[in-house]
């Protein structure tokens, strides 16, 4: 998505603030409220953010990882996507006129990848709308509520998208104060691939086989989460786990960096446990972290530890001594 400079959005901007124009409006703030009850804290909304922006990237099939590498067709795609994807997420009902009904309330949505960007037709005049924004470049999101009302909209500035045969209004950053905020600057689960350095990147997307490209990923990116999206974004196949599983087949990741030292923990409760115990990070859900080992030596001092095969094991930093092979790990 585009980059944004920081010191452009109004950081000042308070939750808190906006909440209480909120009660001004009886409509929005039942609105509001139902938003809330349904997802405090913004994470099943964060996902389907983050789940959308994957969904548009298209890795599997295309090796896409940057907003950028989208056509303009499946930019302007996105906020169908993103309306659509938090309707099947909280069951929302169709509205009347609108987009959704909630809490009684018709609703319109509109996502923009500029803050403030947001396009607003006639026919949602008057209406509320909900208001989403997301940066993958950023690894921020936002998303919150607005009566839209023309008077107060035009007296703070709203403007009128010059050839717009559709007469539609765009938001602009003086009238941003309007929004009454649900999650302001929340953070986006990062793209790995869009931030890792230009040469690891390369590095990965080198070989020409996606099992390959797999093994590199996890060879070059260690102590860090990586998500399944990342190994289906890399393989470019339909059964892309196969290319991290410990199998009979030595080339998969597991079983063939384990010659080189690496254990590769998944989100189940005993990988979990060995990357908690090598002093993590521990994968989440659909997530891998791929850790160098060595046995544990008295220079190792008191790094944290686990018991793999009989011996006690030391994650180890690039450039330290590893044994080869590594433990295997417990199964799931």
């Amino acid at each position: 998505m585009p980059i944004h400079r920081n010191e452009e959005l109004p950081l000042d901007i308070s939750v808190s603030k906006t909440a209480a124009q909120a009660a001004e409006d009886a409509e929005l703030t039942r609105v509001r409220e139902r938003l809330l009850e349904l997802d405090p804290e913004g994470e099943n909304f964060a996902a389907v953010l983050r789940d959308t922006i994957d969904q548009l990237l298209d890795g599997e099939n295309t090796g896409r990882y940057d907003w950028r590498q989208l056509h303009k067709t499946e930019k302007t795609h996105a906020g169908t996507l993103v309306e659509i994807n938090l309707q099947r997420r909280f069951d929302f009902s169709s509205g009347r006129d609108m987009d959704y009904e909630i809490a009684g309330v018709d609703v319109d949505c509109k996502f923009s990848q500029v803050l403030g960007g947001w396009m607003i037709p006639p026919e949602a005049m008057g209406e509320i709308c909900l208001v989403v924004w997301a940066d993958d470049q950023a690894s921020k999101w936002s998303a919150g509520l607005l009566r839209a009302d023309q008077e107060k909209l035009t007296r703070n500035g709203l403007v009128t998208r010059k050839g717009n045969r559709d007469h539609k209004y765009r938001l602009n950053k003086t009238n941003l104060n309007l929004i009454s905020w649900l999650w302001y600057m929340r953070p986006l689960k990062k793209n790995l691939l869009l931030h890792l350095e230009d040469e690891t990147r390369r590095a990965l997307y080198a070989p020409t086989s996606g099992q390959r490209r797999v093994n590199e990923l996890f060879r070059r990116v260690q102590r860090q989460r990586i998500d399944r999206n990342v190994v289906r974004t890399l393989a470019q196949q339909h059964d892309y786990m196969a290319r991290v599983r410990d199998d009979k087949k030595r080339t998969r990741a597991r079983p063939a960096l384990r010659e080189e030292g690496f254990i590769i923990p998944g989100d189940s409760r005993n990988h979990q446990a060995v990357a908690e115990a090598l002093g993590g990070p521990v994968p989440g859900r659909g997530e891998f972290v791929s850790f160098r080992v060595a046995k544990a030596q008295p220079h190792h001092g008191d790094r944290p530890s686990v018991e793999l095969d009989g011996c006690t094991w030391v994650a180890v930093a690039p450039g330290e001594k590893a044994e080869s092979p590594a433990p295997k790990l417990p199964s799931r």
